[in-house]
């Protein structure tokens, strides 16, 4: 009996300790506002926004644009991240939002919730397309087609150049942001991590299709102390479970500049970029590899370069044959009217040319028909005169001529020679 006692309290004893140490463990990875003033303080300045309580303006050059400078995108497990090479990084472009101050520049408004990147994404024919979202915009409005951003404030890339580490390189002109944009569509791949939505960005097919190339998936490993890390095959970020206050306590920075003191960005001095380390041996080991697989890499997409401009060829030369051939019936069927007309055009000159010479030859033939009229009229004298005659002939033959009696004479004949 007592030794089963005594087994239950180790159990309840075990128990408990493991109760402490994972509130313990929790009470490690939650932390305030606080930690945004004091770690990001050495690398900017506080300012109190009227609009928008404290904000920190980072120490860059003019030149500086959120998810534009210094970092690239790598695909992670919650989509397209943004890899920043400021030692800074890890806060500002995961947490918060930022806005741009004509005379202060580019500030960030620190936030509790986490994502991969607060932009967002468009696609137009060949090219993908972001821009940082503003403050105080809700994320429906954010990532519908209504929400407007400056045109000079988005980046696009050519869909071949995407997910490149040295991306900033091959940005598009600005001055083509407005043609790309009105023609482009929003893209939403809208994911969930912890009951907070955000943009993933595009898909990973969608990438694979237009390039020709799935985009390497990364992992993203969660680190311990503020910073960040990118490796081959993973990225370490930290990222905290944040709140605004620390035990009911407002968190404050420590040195808060007013705006009037503030220098304007052209004049503030930009802090260096994050130096990397040397390669370690390993990672010199490696590079061989890496460099045989860059080369497969290139030529795989030169094959497939390739390919699309044989294609494109083909459909080139068959629309141009197309056309030919429709050209070709066209100037058959020109060429076929034009001859008609032609033929109808000699038929028409050839009938009045054959009216005309008719009329020309007609005065002609009327002396021939009076001629040939007198001809036979004096053939035909002699033949009546002839037939006259005959006919006179005739007549006179048929006529019959009375026999003349003897006259009578007044001598008077003896009787007996009378009666005899």
């Amino acid at each position: 009996m007592e030794t089963i006692k005594k087994t239950i309290y180790l159990l309840l004893l075990i128990f408990g300790m493991m109760g402490i140490t994972q509130q313990k463990a929790t009470a490690q990875v939650s932390v305030s506002f606080q930690l945004f003033y004091d770690n990001l303080s050495v690398h900017g300045s506080w300012i109190n926004d009227p609009n928008y309580g404290y904000v920190w303006a980072p120490n860059v050059g003019a030149g500086f644009a959120p998810y534009r400078t210094n970092g690239h995108w790598v695909y992670t497990d919650y989509g397209w991240t943004w890899a920043s090479n400021y030692s800074w990084g890890w806060a500002p472009f995961h947490y918060g939002r930022w806005f741009y101050d004509p005379f202060y520049g580019w500030l960030w408004v620190p936030d509790t919730i986490w994502a991969p990147a607060w932009v967002t994404w468009r696609y137009y024919d060949g090219y993908y397309g972001w821009a940082a979202i503003g403050p105080g915009i809700s994320i429906d409005i954010a990532f519908g087609s209504s929400y407007s951003v400056p045109y000079n404030q988005w980046c696009f890339v050519r869909e071949r150049d995407f997910g490149r580490r040295n991306i900033s390189n091959y940005y598009v002109n600005t001055s083509n942001n407005t043609t790309i944009i009105n023609n482009s569509t929003v893209i939403n791949n809208i994911q969930t991590s912890n009951g907070n939505r955000y943009n993933a960005g595009p898909g990973r097919d969608h990438v694979q299709k237009r390039t020709g190339n799935a985009p390497a998936q990364v992992h993203l490993k969660e680190r311990d102390k503020p910073g960040q890390k990118i490796s081959r095959n993973e990225l370490q970020l930290y990222k905290p479970h944040v709140e605004r206050d620390n035990n009911n306590r407002k968190a404050v920075p420590a040195k808060v500049m007013d705006r009037k003191d503030f220098k304007p960005v052209s004049e503030r001095k930009a802090e260096p970029r994050v130096n990397r380390p040397q390669r370690s041996l390993e990672k010199a080991k490696e590079q061989p590899a890496r460099q045989k697989e860059n080369l497969e890499r290139r030529a795989q997409q030169r094959q497939q370069e390739m390919q699309r401009n044989e294609q494109r060829t083909k459909e080139r030369e068959l629309k141009q044959r197309q056309q030919e051939v429709q050209r070709n019936e066209q100037r058959m069927r020109d060429q076929e009217t034009e001859r008609r007309k032609l033929e109808m055009q000699r038929n028409e000159q050839r009938f009045n040319g054959q009216q005309l010479q008719r009329k020309m030859d007609e005065p002609l033939r009327e002396p021939q028909r009076i001629e040939r009229s007198r001809i036979n009229s004096s053939e035909r004298m002699p033949r009546i005169e002839h037939q006259n005659r005959r006919q006179g002939l005739l007549q006179r033959n048929n006529t019959v001529v009375p026999r003349q009696m003897p006259q009578s004479t007044d001598r008077v004949l003896p009787q007996g020679r009378n009666q005899k």
